[in-house]
């Protein structure tokens, strides 16, 4: 079966299905009470703000991943300020013993992620509490520097792995405004105000600091998950993270790959990683 019409699976910003994942989002995040969405803070008469099975705090990391939204509860959208919620509350709460980070999403927004994951690794070495990443799919790209902030990385083998990258667009729509006779004048004060407006070609200084801006980021995404996955039995190393280029690994054969390259733990199917946590969090 296909649930997109794609060649091999890709980051959030070029996944074929992101456009539909986007708009489903927006529409959530436009009417989230209408949605059936709680507020951060409101449990909606619900006991705990995830699930908790067996001892076990489940937070779901689903979806377009952004920086604020202030609403939980959606399989489309999730804000790392909910999740930064979220898993404050599971490492207080007396009555978790474990925490699984359920993971379907094909990535998100730089801007909160990896505050949101320093937070997460901060509180789990303040309470011992030990996290797993569960992959019910996919965790590419935001979602994979998530993942990385727990102890381990299961993910199914028909899952995928990867996109420690970042990526930016350019709309340079200055032809289609000549095509219908418009034209802008882009009117700024200070010679940087304007770089990188849509209404003419991205010129070659802007292009070349936007190149580095996001080089930049890529080198803190790939040291964020070599530092958070420094206890893994088969830990990555940065040269290791870096030289993935940003690719995403899904299948057999490349998920085989990307567990010698330390971007996951096992290969398992999602009931199977639980029962073995749950068993290893209730042995203990």
């Amino acid at each position: 079966m296909n649930r997109f019409i794609s060649t091999r699976p890709q980051p959030a910003l070029l996944h074929p299905g992101f456009a539909s994942g986007l708009e489903a989002a927006l529409r959530v995040a436009r009417a989230p009470a209408q949605h059936k969405l709680m507020q951060i803070g409101d449990m909606g008469g619900a006991k705990k703000p995830y699930a908790l099975i067996d001892g076990i705090a489940v937070i779901g990391v689903q979806g377009v991943l952004i920086d604020k939204l202030g609403w939980w509860g959606s399989d489309y959208v999730t804000g790392y300020d909910c999740l930064r919620w979220q898993i404050a509350a599971a490492h207080e709460d007396a009555d978790v013993r474990g925490i699984v980070l359920d993971i379907d999403s094909c990535g998100g927004t730089v801007a909160g992620c990896f505050d949101l994951c320093d937070f997460a690794v901060d509180a789990k070495r303040q309470t011992g509490k030990p996290v797993v990443a569960i992959l019910t799919e996919n965790a590419f790209s935001a979602a994979m520097a998530l993942a990385s902030t727990a102890d381990s990385i299961a993910v199914p083998r028909t899952g995928g792995v990867g996109s420690i990258g970042v990526v930016t667009m350019h709309w340079d729509i200055s032809g289609l405004l000549e095509k219908y006779g418009e034209k802008v004048t882009v009117i700024a004060a200070g010679a940087h105000k304007a770089d990188g407006n849509p209404y003419g070609p991205l010129p070659e200084d802007v292009l070349a600091r936007l190149s580095a801006e996001v080089e930049d980021l890529r080198q803190l995404f790939a040291a964020t998950v070599v530092r958070n996955r420094a206890g893994a039995p088969n830990a990555p190393t940065l040269d290791g993270v870096l030289a993935t280029e940003a690719r995403t690994y899904s299948g057999p054969a490349e998920l085989a790959e990307a567990l010698q390259l330390g971007l996951a733990d096992a290969i398992l199917a999602p009931a199977d990683a639980f029962a073995a946590f749950a068993a290893h969090v209730n042995a203990a």
